[in-house]
């Protein structure tokens, strides 16, 4: 199969932006919708105050009353949300918070039948757990880190801190064969600059995309994410190196290109077909 037929196959939208939006403001929900975001995260936990989960709940199920072209989400406050929310057409995924063991999944899936299930990572046990989590049922999706809440939990002040556990989560969704997981949010949408930089690390350690908590932090999120034109050349001509033998072999350029190498590739074109 040609280098172009490959990317053919990949034109699946893969996500790389998932933007959070409070769930008792429709108004702000629906403009998520609208902002190019691949994924809408309505949250139903830290966004929404205590005297408005009710109304949050009641708005969101109406929301989800019918589908929509961009996937949504549900933060769900407490696992008595679930059961609204599950049966819902418009849902595509529950985003469970505070997860530690395994027997949460379990308990989760049996209230939410079918529904894409994404684990959140916030405290010290689930990090050491991640794998066990990453596993425990087939509704499970992908996994993520909570950092706000890891952090105090960890009582750790430099961002630096938290590499260990970022590394962790990345190897246990690879091990269960998961998507990398998105970064968590960058808190400041006033410093773009530092979002840049710190998707650059992201990247680098392994994750894919990163949530979002203004429109205007996604095009950053993007461009991060998307591989530039060099990486994509690359690909192609690994891609292309492949289909003319078998085994491992060496491009001209003295690379060295196995079958761990054709599948980076592979993904490397998966991604640059979503502007194509």
């Amino acid at each position: 199969m040609s280098a172009p037929a490959v990317e053919a196959l990949h034109r699946v939208r893969t996500p790389l932006t998932w933007l959070y939006a409070p769930g008792d403001r429709p108004d702000v929900v629906r403009k998520a919708l609208a902002s190019g975001a691949d994924v809408v995260i309505v949250d139903l936990e830290d966004a929404v105050a205590p005297h408005r989960k009710a109304y949050a709940l009641d708005a969101t199920a109406d929301l989800l009353a019918d589908p929509h072209p961009v996937p949504v989400h549900v933060r769900v406050h407490s696992v008595h949300d679930i059961p609204t929310l599950a049966p819902l057409p418009g849902l595509r995924g529950l985003r469970v918070p505070k997860v530690t063991h395994a027997t949460d999944i379990h308990r989760i899936a049996g209230l939410a039948p079918d529904v894409p299930l994404y684990p959140l990572l916030e405290n010290a046990l689930a990090v050491e757990h991640a794998y066990a989590i990453a596993t425990a049922h087939p509704a499970v999706r992908g996994v993520a880190l909570g950092e706000a809440d890891l952090r105090a939990d960890l009582g750790v002040r430099e961002d630096s801190a938290l590499d260990w556990s970022r590394g962790r989560v990345v190897v246990a969704a690879r091990a269960a064969a998961l998507p990398p997981p998105a970064q968590s949010v960058h808190p400041d949408i006033g410093d773009l600059d530092a979002l840049a930089a710190g998707c650059a690390r992201g990247r680098a350690m392994g994750f894919l995309g990163r949530a979002a908590i203004h429109p205007r932090q996604l095009p950053v999120i993007e461009r991060a994410y998307l591989p530039t034109p060099e990486e994509v050349d690359a690909a192609r001509e690994v891609v292309t190196a492949a289909e003319t033998g078998r085994g491992a072999l060496a491009l001209p350029d003295g690379r060295f290109v196995d079958a761990a190498v054709v599948e980076g590739a592979h993904r490397v074109l998966a991604l640059a077909a979503r502007t194509g």
